[in-house]
Parts: C-alpha cells; structure tokens; sequence
C-alpha cells in the first residue's frame, strides 16, 4: 500500500453538519437526500452524486484496472487478494476525484461512495446478476466481502479511504424480469441461515459504512421500508451506524410496482421511516409533500440528513474536513502494481475442471486453432459494471504472445446463441492485405481533414467511455473505419451496429455513418440500441466504410454479426484439421447474461438464462471439433455455472470472465507457467432439470449445502498441476459457547509449485425432519486458507471455528449451538472430491441460543 496515511487528517467540525441542515428548507434537504445533489452554498455543499460503481474495479468513469468479474475473485478463495483489490478500486476513485478541486461539483460516477459488493447469495445459476456475486455460499460470500470492504475503506473508519455499499439487502437473486415488483417469501430458517449472514458478516467485521436495500419486496413489504429489515436487524441487532441507500428507483417501486402506496409521498414517507436514508432517483422529491401531510416528521428527515452528510464529512470533501486520501495522486490509476494484481487475480480464477490424461499444460512448438467467438471480445474480459481496460489482452491475444502468432489461426466456428449477434471478427475485415480495418482518427467531433491517428483495428469492439485514443479529447473525436467486409460464405449475412448508450444523464449522443459497396445503409444518431442491416452476399468481400461522430457520452461501439451458420461452422473445422490441437473458448457474455438486458433468444430472456446448458449453436460447434479427432481443450468464459458434456473436451477450464489481463492469465495456464489454483464459488449443476422453480426463493434442493442429487462438478472443485497430501487431522473442542481449533498437515506430493485452497466442511448431529419445504444441511463451509507449497514441501494449517458458523438453524430462524458430534472434513474440495481428512470433535454442555 502507499503510505499516503503518512500524513495526518484533522477531525471534523462535530456541530458541522447540524449547522449545515439548520440553513435548509425541507425541499433543500429532500433534494440532499437525492442521488444527484444539487450544490447548496448556504450550506456549504458542492453539488455531488452519490453514485459510483467500484464491483471489480472502478467503473465507468473513464480508464482503470479492471479486475476479473466478482464471481472470478470469488473463484479464488483469496481474502487477501479481495482486499488488495478492493484497495486498488479505493486509490483509483480517489486518484479521480483528487484530480478536481476539493470543492468542484460531482458528477455521476465521480464520487467516493462505492456501491459495491455485492453479497447476494447465487442460489440459482439462471441469474444473470449472478455474475456480480461471490457465490452460493453464506460463508465464503461473508468473508470475501469483509475483505473487500476493509480494503475500500481502509484502516482508519473515522477516514475512510472510500465508503463500502455492500447490497442488495436482502433476500435478491432474481429474477430480473419484474423485479421492481418482486415479493419474496423466504422462510424464517432460510432467512437467517442463508440469506442474511452475509451482509451481518459485512457489517459487523466489515464495518461497511453504507448499505443498499433491494428492489423486492418480503412478505409483502418493500425491502427498503421494511423496518424490521433496515432497523430492527440492521442498526438494533448488528449496531449499523452508517447511511442506507435504495436501490435506483426502488422507493418509487414502492407506490409504481409493489402498490403498497397510492403515490409518490407516500412511498418516500414509508422508505424514511422503514429506514431508507438516501434515494437514488428522485422519489425522495416529493418529501415535502410527505411531510406538510404529516406522514413523516422533519426530525426524521434530519436524522437522515446528518447520517448522509457525516458521510461525505468524514470522507474529508467537506465543511473544511481533511483526508489523508487526498494526497493520493492522480497516476495512481492502472499502475503497473494494479495491472499486476489484475493479472494475478486472473491467474488465480482460473478452475481446472477437467483434464484428461494431463493432456494440460500444453507442449512447445504445438500448432494451435483457437476457435470461438468468445476468443476475441472485450466484453467477455470486463463483463458489467466495468471501467474501460488500458491494454486489454483478449484470449486470442494471449494465445499469439506466449505460443507465437506463427503457432496460431484463429476462427470463429459459431455464435454464441442462436438469434445473439457477436463481433465481426477479424478473420472477417481486411484492409491493405492484413486482418482488420484502416482507421482514421480524428481531432475534431466530425469525421474530415486530416487524422491526427492512422492505424490498423483488427475488429470494431471498444469501450470509449470518458476516454479517447492517442490523447484525443474524449468529448469530441471521430473515426473512420475502411476496408472489406468478407462474409465466411454465401447467404444472409445480418450486419449491426451496436453502441452502449451512457447510463444516465447523456445530453448527446454518437453518430454513425455506413455505407456497403460504397452505397450508404445509415446516417444519423443511434441512441440506445443497435441498428442491423442484412447483406445477401455470395461470399465475396465487400467495400465498406464505416464514420463514428463520438460528440456525446455513448460508452463505445461495436461491429456486430449473424453470418451464415454453415461456412462459419466449416471454418473452424478447416482450422482445427490443420493444427494439433483446439483451444475451444465459448461460454455465455455479458450480452447474453445480465442485468435486466433487452435480450430474448433461445435459453435467455431479460437477463437471465432459462437452460443452463451450453447453447446448441455452441454444442454443435463442439460436436464439429470433435469429430476431427483432434485433441480439445474447452476454455469457458462465463459469469455462471454452464453445464456441459465433460466428453466433448479432453481438458475443460473455467475461466469466467477474466478482466484486463484474462487472455494472458489463460495463456500462461496453457503452457504451465502458471498452475491454475482456483476453486469453484458454485456448483456446476448437469441440467436445469436438477433445479426448483427459478422464482421459487425456498433453499430445498439449492446449492451444494441443500442439494442432494449429484453435480457435474461440486463447490470447492478445482484440479492442479500437482496433487496434494493431506493427513493428521485434529479438532479440539469443549463446551457449546466456546470456539473449535483444528489442524491438518497438507503436503505438495508433485513434481510443480502450486497452491491449495484447504476447506473445511462441517457435518453437523444427524438432522430430524426436513419434510414439505424444509431443507436438510449436508455439510457447510466453516473455513478455508489458501497455501502456497513448492514441491515435496509441507504446511500445518490451523482453524478456529466459532460458535456461529458451528451453529444450527431451526425452522423458526433461532440459530443455536447444539451438543452432540460433529465430522469435520479438511481438504482440497467436498468430501469425495480430492484429498482431505476427517476428524470429529463432541460439544458438550447445553444448547446455546446465539443472537441475531
């Protein structure tokens, strides 16, 4: 870390805030308690919007590191990693907002308020937000994310590096279709044992400054005025002190979808007084009306005032307050130590799945077809909630630098799902005889004069969000892109132009200009969305030219394409009998799982998946490679589980979606040089048969702690190079109100360094019951340490288990220790999947009820 704690902060003006909120009228204060702030001089507030996005990595707001997907970091069983990684996201957000004048007015995805993690629970693989958690697991979820908060806030709570806004509380995991009006019916059990010690874990140790309460409703009352939720649990349970937000627009969900009030100052009455402090949106607007009809009171909207303020007070931005942050310079963005951590997170992500007669690491001087649409693509690198890459490095990229580019042909053999265009690949665009297009770069808004940049890009698939290339201002630049197109084979080919519209507050947006074979097919803004344009070819190139006009805040553009199945299919295959080896990279996209996409084709709709299986397009490609007799290697990139047929790859990875630095990551895990060590944060289920009703939030069958069929490949899972020992395992336990120790001695028995990720799995008294709805507990995660041991070496690794994670739920949520005798499982994965030992240890004494 950098000692910028060096130098001292004062502390702030204790009467400060109070002075400030006694200068404001009641709509002064409803309108501090919007998302989008205005300034307020009397008060001595620059103006400030409260959202910012820092998931994995800081986010929309121009250049910075992005790190793999959350379910990637989960990937690693890393507590130190997370808080490092949540470190670098805190010294970029402040790196920016130290680059304007302590007082300069914020705009959206300026601030120093982070609504990041989030630590809903993956219970469904369907999900497409999925992608943003750190699992299914309580544990593993609870913990990652303390680390993570500690790392974005850093050390010292009274100076917070930057505030922590872990979400959605609670009890939210899809699906994404209707849900601003969702109502959930958790039980009492599965409410305490699932969904919500995460987020106690995330305030109690984590110290989480902020929280956000979720879209849904539970049992009929709206997340965000559910008082018993926000402050019975929240603040008189766990003593949460800091400022709760609502999700965007879920205080107007209040009366415009959930129908618990008839209008707008009724919703933003029941939000404050439920415990909703800070509205993002601008439901909180009609506060004044609430109050002159005495639904809420003005202290109580003080009350929530002084918690929001305090806030940006003890962040040092005002009211004279300091910060030792605010000498964090603005280079400390994508630093060659946070590229670094990128690439090493990455590495760690990676879940060896499955590798037949070690058919990986690969071997030198092998010739390589890499085939896939997810080969190629930014957006498989940086998934949602993303910054924009300095110097991504895509799979195909990462393949050419570690194997030689001479070793490597690349085709793109499918899409990814049937109707789902992809990105024209580069085996598709030619100029001046080489992959790709010309591109002309300009100074001005407007395509003409003289480029001030010519270069070759090798696809049209990139993130401009607040930034622009070789120094041209990002407000106001152009491109011109010009070659050939080259359909893989006659047929429709469906042509789109794709450019990701701004989240909020654009005032202008891109224009683009195409034209084919010289004749014009668009001119004109594209907004939201995306334009297609069919072209019947007979499969020779075609002249085409295409004009960016960037003078708005649209994120980027993409090339797009639905080409003829077949020629794409054959020319994966023709690459494939040419090389020794495929390296297969397919999977989903953030284009096919997400948040509340605009997405509907077989096995995805909105957002989310309805099969989870690897779509057929993407089987049959399989089917195709196989058939060469060629050895297959199968990199998945994905935000969640994908079930596949383990027989149609010699060697399967998990991937995820990777970040910045995923292609080299993936590389290096082909040519051994580094020894995949991840672990799976979900189970990989056979088929969605094996599932519950997606809507149905009961955890019967869900999750390796409830499920009793048998998985694809388990929670825990992962492979390596080497293998490992396990023996002598001990527990050591006494009464019920006291902690469990246990050791196990764990050896590196290979021939490669590598690290292990020691589990430990608690098998609690035989249950009773468990009829109707109740879920029955196999085991559970009780912890885990990551270790790194060189070959022949060995470490002993102790466990200290609390009450609390040894405890049991009943089915009316009372959480207690019991007495009796429990197994105890520590290994590289679940019982039955790799080594590992079991020991026992007997409670004894009574039953101890432990609060909530």
């Amino acid at each position: 870390m950098i000692p910028f704690l060096l130098l001292l902060a004062g502390d702030p003006d204790p009467d400060a805030v109070a002075k400030a909120i006694a200068t404001m009228t009641i709509e002064e204060k409803a309108a501090q308690l919007q998302s989008t702030a205005p300034a307020d001089k009397e008060a001595g507030l620059p103006a400030y919007d409260w959202w910012n996005e820092g998931l994995h990595g800081l986010a929309r707001n121009g250049h910075s590191t992005v790190f793999p997907q959350a379910i990637a970091l989960a990937a690693t069983w890393d507590t130190d990693l997370l808080g490092k990684v949540g470190d670098v996201v805190a010294t970029e957000a402040r790196a920016k907002f130290n680059a304007k004048p302590i007082g300069a007015d914020r705009r959206i995805y300026e601030g120093l308020t982070i609504w990041s993690p989030n630590i809903n629970i993956f219970r469904d693989p369907r999900w497409g937000r999925g992608q943003e958690t750190y699992g299914e697991d309580p544990y593993l979820t609870g913990h990652l994310g303390v680390a993570f908060i500690r790392g974005l806030q850093g050390p010292d709570p009274r100076h917070p590096k930057v505030i922590a806004t872990p979400k959605h509380f609670a009890v939210h995991s899809g699906p994404e279709a209707g849900r601003d009006g969702f109502d959930v019916d958790p039980s009492p059990q599965d409410l305490e044992a699932t969904y919500l010690p995460a987020f106690r874990l995330a305030v109690t140790e984590g110290k989480a400054q902020s929280l956000m309460c979720a879209y849904n409703a539970i049992h009929g009352t709206p997340a965000c005025a559910l008082s018993d939720l926000m402050n019975d649990r929240l603040r008189k349970d766990w003593g949460f002190t800091g400022f709760t937000v609502s999700d965007c627009d879920a205080v107007a969900n209040i009366h415009m979808y959930h129908h618990y009030r008839l209008d707008g100052a009724a919703a933003a009455a029941a939000a404050l007084k439920g415990g909703n402090d800070l509205n993002c949106g601008s439901a909180y607007a009609a506060l004044p009306q609430a109050y002159r009809h005495g639904l809420v009171t003005e202290s109580e909207i003080d009350l929530a005032l002084t918690r929001a303020l305090s806030a940006r007070q003890a962040l040092g931005t005002i009211f004279g307050a300091t910060s030792p942050w605010s000498a964090v310079p603005a280079s400390e963005v994508g630093t060659p130590a946070h590229r670094a951590l990128a690439l090493d997170a990455a590495r760690k992500a990676i879940v060896l799945l499955k590798n037949d007669a070690d058919r990986l690491p690969l071997k030198p001087g092998s010739r390589i077809a890499v085939i896939g649409a997810n080969a190629d693509d930014l957006g498989v690198l940086e998934a949602n909630y993303h910054g924009t890459a300095i110097d991504p490095v895509t799979p195909l990229d990462g393949i050419r630098r570690q194997f030689g580019t001479d070793k490597v042909v690349y085709a793109q053999g499918s899409l990814l799902a049937d109707g789902a265009a992809v990105v024209v690949p580069e085996t598709a665009l030619t100029a001046g005889g080489r992959p790709g297009l010309k591109a002309e770069y300009f100074a001005g808004s407007r395509v003409g004069g003289t480029p001030a940049l010519v270069r070759q890009d090798r696809r049209i698939d990139f993130n401009f969000t607040r930034v622009a290339p070789a120094g041209l201002d990002p407000k106001g630049f152009a491109v011109r892109w010009s070659g050939e197109l080259v359909p893989p084979g006659p047929g429709r080919t469906k042509l789109a132009i794709d450019i990701p519209a701004c989240w909020k507050d654009c005032t202008t947006h891109n224009s683009v200009r195409l034209w084919i074979d010289g004749k014009p097919r668009h001119d004109g803004v594209l907004g939201k969305g995306r334009v297609e344009f069919p072209i019947d070819s007979d499969g020779r190139p075609h002249a085409f030219r295409l004009e960016l006009d960037h003078a708005g805040e649209d994120e980027g553009i993409r090339l797009l394409w639905l080409p003829p199945a077949e020629p794409l299919l054959q020319q994966a295959v023709a690459a494939a009998k040419d090389a020794d080896l495929v390296v297969a990279v397919l999977g989903l996209s953030p284009d096919l799982e997400g948040e509340a996409l605009q997405v509907s084709v077989p096995g995805f709709v909105g957002g989310d998946r309805t099969d989870i299986a690897l779509p057929l397009v993407q089987q049959r490609l399989l089917d195709a490679l196989r058939a060469t007799g060629k050895p297959i290697v199968l990199v998945l990139a994905s935000g969640s589980a994908v079930a596949v047929d383990p027989a149609q790859a010699d060697a399967i990875l998990a991937a995820w979606y990777p970040g910045e630095a995923g292609g080299t990551a993936i590389a290096e895990t082909l040519a051994g040089l580094s020894n995949p060590s991840g672990r799976l944060p979900v189970t990989f289920y056979k088929s969605t048969s094996d599932l519950p009703a997606f809507v149905d939030y009961g955890m019967k069958e869900r999750t390796y702690r409830y499920f009793t069929g048998t998985p694809l490949w388990g929670f825990g899972h992962g492979l390596s190079y080497t293998r490992f020992d396990y023996a002598g395992a001990q527990a050591k336990a006494g009464a019920t109100d006291a902690p469990v120790t246990a050791t196990v001695r764990v050896r590196n028995a290979g021939a490669r360094a590598g690290d292990e990720v020691v589990q430990a799995y608690l098998v609690p008294p035989a249950a009773k019951g468990g009829g109707g709805t109740t879920p029955v507990l196999q085991r559970e995660l009780v912890g885990f340490r990551r270790v790194a041991l060189k070959p022949g070496k060995a470490a002993t690794l102790s466990f200290t288990l609390d009450p609390r994670s040894i405890s049991s739920v009943s089915r009316d949520g009372t959480r207690r220790v019991l007495p009796g005798t429990y197994r105890l499982w520590l290994g590289g994965g679940q019982p039955g999947d790799g080594a590992g030992a079991w020991t026992e240890f007997t409670l004894r004494g009574d039953a101890v009820e432990l609060p909530k």
